[in-house]
């Protein structure tokens, strides 16, 4: 049988998690004087390992038994497509130094969105299915609204940049277009994997269920594996950066000045910040389950509905900012046009979950 849940109660979850997601890099830009590998991989520590096992301990039965029966190729796939979900979350955070929380999200979101929603229905077979119900139209034409949202959006960024010239860098230090639109591409085709690294796990979901824990909580051990795989990624490569660039004295709070000196750095603050950031990337995919869980047979319309929140809130960040400082009324209007069009598309998958629902 299968569980309808309550889509509109889903669509909320989705974008308290959007929410989570769009905000987490605005306390790593208030850390002082760590380099990027030190600061990603602090906060990673919290999204990756400390608060999703502390999580699905506290809101799951027997977590470790569970695990501990899931079927090891059911680990394994989790595991891989963490790990290749790492290469494009490691990335992530330089589209947003290069290109800014907007115009970086847009870009490498959009292409995130249309791996990780398509993908998974696609490989299984039941993409055909899903388009000849009229609920399944009704939701792939949100799809399709999201991703021409977060084309505007993405066109909106380039805009602004030709609107200011060299002053499109105020509010993002170390503004690269070039740069930053390849890091974005690669970003986003590798995110999407985190989407198929959730769909490998239901199995565990199963084994969950059945071990008593409750239909909203049934992704969470999933999380477990899928972040153990990326946290390999992340690890690997931020190690590297640290014995490279010979920054491993900033964890104690020195950072190198010159040959030999070094200065002291806001160490507990840098620690807390870092720990809020991390905790706030976990939890959008903490009320992204709770969302899946409630939207039924569509559940796979869940990664559009991420997506599409993520990019809705992120702009609105970037304008709190102050990104879009001094750019024309055109450009504006563009970029509210894409928010109008990401939040009606939210609107439209939820509409069409919830015809499939009924």
């Amino acid at each position: 049988m299968i569980n309808t849940g309550n889509p509109a109660l889903g669509v909320l979850f989705h974008w308290v998690g959007g929410f989570c997601s769009a905000s987490f890099y605005v306390p790593y830009k208030r850390i002082k004087l760590w380099s990027w590998e030190i600061f990603w991989l602090t906060g990673g520590i919290f999204s990756w390992l400390l608060a999703p096992w502390l999580f699905a301990a506290l809101n799951t039965n027997d977590l470790l038994g569970v695990l501990g029966l899931a079927p090891l190729d059911t680990l394994f796939w989790c595991w891989f497509w963490g790990a290749m979900w790492g290469f494009g979350g490691l990335t992530f955070g330089l589209t947003m130094r290069y290109l800014g929380l907007s115009l970086g999200m847009a870009v490498a979101l959009g292409l995130t969105t249309v791996i990780g929603t398509l993908g998974p229905p696609i490989f299984r077979g039941t993409i055909g299915t899903i388009a000849a119900t009229p609920s399944g139209q009704l939701t792939l034409a949100g799809i399709v609204a999201t991703l021409i949202g977060i084309v505007v959006v993405a066109r909106a960024g380039s805009a602004k940049q030709q609107d200011l010239g060299d002053l499109a860098t105020d509010g993002v230090a170390e503004f690269n277009l070039r740069q930053g639109l390849l890091i974005a591409v690669f970003s986003g085709v590798m995110s999407g994997c985190f989407a198929w690294g959730l769909d490998a796990g239901q199995p565990i979901r199963d084994l969950t269920l059945r071990a008593g824990t409750s239909a909203l909580n049934q992704g969470l051990p999933v999380l477990c594996i899928v972040l153990l795989g990326g946290l390999t990624t992340n690890l690997i490569w931020c190690s590297f950066l640290i014995v490279r660039n010979r920054s491993a004295a900033e964890f104690v709070g020195y950072v190198r000045a010159t040959e030999g000196s070094f200065v002291r750095t806001p160490l507990l603050m840098n620690y807390l910040l870092a720990a809020l950031g991390g905790t706030l990337w976990y939890f959008q995919f903490f009320f992204y389950t709770m969302g899946e869980s409630q939207m039924g047979r569509y559940g796979f319309s869940s990664w559009t509905l991420h997506m599409a929140s993520i990019i809705l809130f992120s702009t609105l960040w970037g304008f709190a900012l102050k990104e879009w400082r001094g750019a024309s009324g055109r450009t504006r209007t563009l970029v509210w046009t894409g928010i109008a069009l990401l939040v009606g598309s939210t609107i439209v998958i939820g509409a069409g979950n919830m015809l499939a629902a009924s």
